[in-house]
């Protein structure tokens, strides 16, 4: 049995930097992917489907050229050439990512499935078959999830996609059923709808965007439905079944069942995580009911010496948490420091188009916790910038506290919404008030410069 000094089990935005930095640090360090260098993000999430959503912004921004006096010719999909340009880019990142590792010393990369024997031992089976055993005093799981296939009567005997599968398909879809209203569904929901097919979006919530204040979910819901994307709330898919060249599918809509039929269903209902693949209950670590790894504040697993890294151990599932979780790690482990993971700000953003970009509380959540906040909201029909653009959609909306002016929460509905998110996520970092940013001279006319508009709200109250 080989010895290391760590051993990390997966390449993503977690275990590709911290194996570069372990074996700088003189680490004895071996780096066990199962498929892919990248992760899910390179691979299959994050940078196929923002690739693939750019073309479906153009296809949008062509249609709409005519009403900035820009008259175009037939516009047309090509969706071969899209998934062609996707997976180049696809390609590129991979290749980035593997030569780096590739030139990192006292690094071994092993492509193979691994698996927990024992306390601190691993099983390595290499793509030709071959066998390795090995150990290591420390052990980073960064092996993340894959979608979720729910249990629905008749879904073994159609056809079905996933976020996966569907960006490997080389037709526009008729009719398009999308079960799952979250980042996932909302993403490929517009971009298909973009490139040409009838979209329904089924969402099992009895609220849209349930995570997010209403005036904003109702907001993005509405920008949605403009382009003919029908959404169902408080849905309940009973059953599917092959109907002639379709899929026929049995819905359970507020009470009331009605029927629907799609050429092709997208399951969007969340994602699984790996850790049955890969055993970790013969290695003594925790999980939760969900299969999800359980880690303390410094993201150690209940081995001591193991740490979880990224989507496996649940929520917030983005790629930026999966890289900030390597710096909590590195930071704790090289650097002295007692970082906690729970200290850090979670922002986000869905690539909707316009974007929602969030970060900090919800008006919802401060209320909860009876908090004496302020809040402002701007229209980006009232912003210089979007109206000289030509795209007026979405809003502006910040949450402060009423006392101190510091800034709980922001959501960004609009074009570039999560970069103007960004913006307040800094201020909220380096406690910077509202009232430095009302008067904050931002340069004209960038949609950032908007927020003075948004806090001067503030000044009519």
């Amino acid at each position: 049995m080989k010895n290391y000094d760590a051993i990390i089990i997966g390449s993503g935005q977690a275990g590709t930097p911290l194996s570069k930095k372990l074996a700088k640090e003189g680490w004895k360090t071996v780096l066990i992917e199962k498929d892919l260098i990248g992760g899910t993000c390179t691979n299959v999430g994050c940078t196929p489907t923002k690739t693939m959503i750019a073309s479906a912004k153009r296809m949008y921004d062509c249609k709409k050229a005519k009403e900035l006096g820009v008259h175009t010719g037939e516009i047309s999909i090509n969706i071969d050439e899209v998934l062609k340009r996707k997976d180049q880019i696809v390609e590129s990142f991979r290749n980035g990512a593997t030569k780096g590792l590739e030139k990192a010393e006292n690094l071994e990369i092993i492509f193979g499935t691994a698996v927990f024997t024992g306390n601190k031992t691993i099983k390595v089976t290499e793509k030709e078959g071959t066998e390795k055993e090995m150990t290591a005093d420390k052990i980073f799981i960064d092996v993340g999830a894959r979608p979720g296939v729910p249990e629905i009567e008749g879904l073994k005997d159609v056809p079905y996609l996933t976020s996966t599968t569907m960006m490997e398909l080389h037709e526009v879809p008729e009719h398009l059923l999308i079960i799952g209203g979250g980042y996932i569904g909302l993403e490929f929901g517009q971009m298909y709808r973009r490139f040409g097919s009838k979209v329904t979006i089924l969402e099992e919530g009895k609220r849209f965007l349930r995570k997010e204040d209403e005036d904003v979910a109702q907001c993005l819901r509405e920008i949605l439905e403009a382009e003919e994307i029908e959404i169902f709330t408080d849905t309940q898919l009973r059953s599917v079944k092959k109907e002639n060249n379709g899929i026929q599918a049995v819905v359970k809509i507020a009470e009331k069942e009605r029927t629907i039929t799609c050429s092709h269903i997208l399951l969007a209902t969340g994602r699984k995580p790996n850790t049955d693949l890969l055993k970790v209950e013969l290695g003594g670590i925790n999980i939760n009911e969900y299969g999800f790894i359980e880690v303390n504040d410094q993201l150690e697993t209940s081995v001591e010496g193991v740490y979880a890294l990224g989507d496996v151990k649940g929520g917030p599932e983005f790629t930026h948490i999966a890289y900030n979780d390597y710096l909590v790690v590195y930071n704790n482990l090289i650097k002295g420091k007692t970082e906690n993971y729970h200290d850090r700000l979670v922002p986000y953003t869905m690539f909707t188009d316009p974007q929602l970009g969030r970060v900090g509380m919800t008006e919802d959540e401060a209320k909860k916790k009876g908090l004496k906040i302020r809040v402002a909201i701007f229209s980006m029909k009232h912003v210089a910038r979007a109206i000289e653009i030509g795209d007026i959609r979405g809003m502006m909306k910040a949450l402060v506290d009423a006392e101190s002016g510091a800034i709980l929460g922001v959501a960004i509905v609009g074009e570039q919404g999560g970069e103007v998110m960004t913006v307040l996520q800094m201020a909220m970092v380096g406690g910077v008030t509202w009232q430095q940013i009302r008067s904050l001279p931002i340069a004209h006319p960038l949609y950032a410069e908007s927020l003075n508009n948004l806090f001067m709200q503030f000044d009519k109250k």
